[in-house]
């Protein structure tokens, strides 16, 4: 089998795929409080789409896909669409991404559908600051969720936190409470400035958080996975995790490509750059145009994200997929 590789040597495996660009939630770091204009439905990929483009990537060595939004569960049988993925010969592990609205409801079909990991993305504990983050009361549903998902058998089941400056940061020990009482891996996200959230000084170093928890727990370092750093609670059932973007920037193992909805692949995160895919499909491309394409889209990847430089991409979180 082919392997993608970079400009820098490092070979492409995962592949994060938005399937919508729309979301029951509106958090403070990821669109503005008046949200954002939909992208009309004729424009966002079909299944099919996204099937046939995920087959070429697997053939070209993607041994991960995770799929993401918006908010993946709200667009309509969504399951089918999982189901069809999990069946691509070659492709290793099939993960979602989730608010956990309606997971309550979806983790049983996730399962059936042949996910292997979920990451429910959760900054709040507190019911009043979850709602000003996300600016909507559903922490009870999202917290059913989580339940619902490690009774259908996801675990461990990653919960990620943003930690937000002023607003969660002092929450920290409440999610370590989760990754001692369940088979939960929590991971503490550092905050990374976007298009209409950057003009909020959120930002929360992780190294704080580091010594926050370590000045009441024992951690015992278990390695790296990708960009997080890992560790085990003394006692715990669970363990918590390090992800610092901004602080401790993970670009020189980077191992993956971003697709949108709109069928645009962002060979970085934190890159306006893009090679638009739907056009090509909707026009009869072969597999081979597809591949070429994609391959164009490699050679545009970055050596690293910049941010350290004010460097910051245009479009808001929420049209991305992140």
């Amino acid at each position: 089998m082919p392997f993608l590789r970079d400009p820098f040597g490092r070979r492409i495996s995962y592949l994060r795929f938005s399937v919508t660009d729309r979301c029951n939630l509106r958090c403070i770091y990821c669109m503005p409080p008046q949200g954002v204009p939909w992208v009309p439905r004729s424009q966002i990929l079909t299944y099919q789409e996204i099937e046939k483009i995920c087959r070429v990537l697997v053939s070209l060595g993607v041994e991960k896909i995770r799929v993401t939004g918006g908010e993946p569960l709200i667009r309509r049988n969504v399951a089918h669409l999982l189901k069809r993925l999990r069946s691509i010969p070659g492709l290793k592990e099939l993960c979602i991404t989730t608010n956990g609205v309606l997971l309550d409801e979806m983790a049983p079909l996730l399962k059936r559908a042949g996910i292997d990991r979920i990451n429910v993305s959760l900054d709040s504990l507190d019911d009043e600051v979850y709602a000003r983050i996300t600016g909507f009361p559903h922490l009870p549903r999202v917290l059913k969720g989580i339940e619902k998902a490690l009774e259908a058998g996801f675990s461990p089941l990653k919960v990620n936190m943003v930690v937000l400056k002023g607003i969660n940061h002092g929450e920290v020990l409440d999610f370590v409470d989760l990754a001692l009482e369940a088979p939960i891996n929590v991971r503490f996200i550092e905050f990374m400035p976007f298009k209409g959230s950057g003009e909020r000084d959120l930002f929360y170093p992780m190294e704080r958080v580091m010594e926050v928890i370590a000045s009441k727990y024992s951690m015992v370092p278990v390695g790296s996975r990708g960009p997080a750093r890992d560790y085990l609670l003394e006692g715990g059932r669970g363990q918590v995790s390090f992800i610092s973007p901004v602080t401790h920037p993970f670009c020189g193992s980077c191992n993956r490509l971003r697709i949108t909805a709109l069928g645009e692949v962002r060979p970085c995160l934190l890159s306006d750059g893009v090679v638009g895919l739907r056009e090509a499909l909707r026009g009869g491309a072969t597999q081979e145009d597809l591949e070429a394409l994609i391959l164009k889209a490699v050679a545009m990847k970055p050596g690293g994200h910049g941010l350290t430089q004010g460097t910051r991409p245009e479009s808001f979180m929420a049209c991305i997929g992140g």
